[in-house]
């Protein structure tokens, strides 16, 4: 009998049934994700922070990826699983999130990011590489190939911030009424309402790793406000800069995208100097690298290997 299931959701099954340790299923369930595709976690210390990264070998173009905020390294995950095998990819924990160090009283600006970013990837011994960011994590890689241009091959942006967009977002809308931003999570009910808000269609996760997420998101809720906060006094740091930035981009946006309105495409087309692709994808919200990994990494895929997207 043919089973109705899918793919993922029988594997995340099969090892529920294997374990017999519930506190442990989240660390395995993502363990599980990284191994399916070829990455390896590992960590460095640079300038005394503590910085835990992925990394997928290969003996190509090297490609680090930036998350968004309240996000972390594994948010390139089932991307990573879609890129041909002799891409190298990094993913980072910026400090502040993930499984990094989060000093307090630090800067965690945009723009203070990035310095940070271009100091872990000396210390990797990173030249030339193309960079990548979502949201927050775009604004950062942005600021990067404008401070550091000899480093950045190309600049990849996936509803990048730093940009004030010509048509305001509804979560733009909710800011400007008063009202707390959608982006922090009060309890873990409202983890669902923060999927629906971000994604048009929230990728799948397990019983177990949603509520792992949900509680993790609850326990950061005053943390990661405070580095919103940050973010908001430095307002859109990244146009100012735009005119600085020599290497080629490429912008992928979700044309749903609640967070951040599309129409920031037109501020990127008006003042970059460089060749710039864009490319609005229908029925898509503010991560299309989670909510859609194959599609998304096709797109950087042929970016990165013929300069161009298909």
């Amino acid at each position: 009998m043919k089973s109705n299931l899918k793919p993922n959701r029988l594997f995340y099954l099969s090892i529920f049934a294997l374990l017999g340790c519930a506190s442990q299923l989240h660390k395995t369930g993502i363990s599980l994700e990284r191994y399916r595709s070829d990455l390896e976690t590992k960590s460095i210390v640079v300038e005394d922070l503590e910085w835990k990264y992925t990394e997928k070998a290969g003996n190509g173009e090297t490609l680090l990826v930036v998350h968004g905020f309240g996000g972390d390294k594994d948010h390139w995950t089932r991307f990573t699983r879609h890129l041909p095998k002799n891409i190298r990819v990094i993913a980072p924990d910026l400090p502040g999130f993930g499984d990094s160090s989060k000093p307090e009283g630090m800067d965690y600006t945009q723009e203070a990011q990035s310095i940070r970013l271009q100091k872990f990837t000396e210390t990797l011994g990173l030249k030339e590489f193309h960079i990548a960011g979502n949201s927050m994590g775009g604004g950062i890689a942005g600021i990067f190939a404008a401070k550091f241009p000899k480093q950045v091959k190309s600049l990849i942006l996936f509803d990048n911030a730093g940009i004030k967009s010509p048509v305001p977002s509804e979560m733009q809308t909710i800011v400007l009424s008063g009202k707390e931003s959608p982006l922090l999570v009060k309890d873990k009910e409202d983890f669902d309402r923060l999927l629906r808000f971000t994604f048009v269609n929230p990728p799948y996760l397990p019983g177990f790793l949603k509520t792992y997420f949900a509680e993790k998101s609850v326990a950061n809720r005053n943390w990661n406000a405070h580095i919103l906060e940050q973010i908001r006094k430095e307002g859109f740091f990244l146009e100012s800069q735009l005119s600085k930035i020599q290497s080629p981009c490429l912008t992928i946006w979700g044309k749903e995208d609640k967070v951040i309105h599309y129409s920031v495409m037109e501020v990127l087309q008006k003042k970059l100097k460089t060749k710039l692709e864009t490319v609005l994808l229908e029925g898509m919200g503010h991560a299309p690298m989670i909510e859609d990994p194959k599609l998304s990494a096709k797109l950087v895929q042929d970016w990165i290997l013929n300069g161009t997207v298909k």
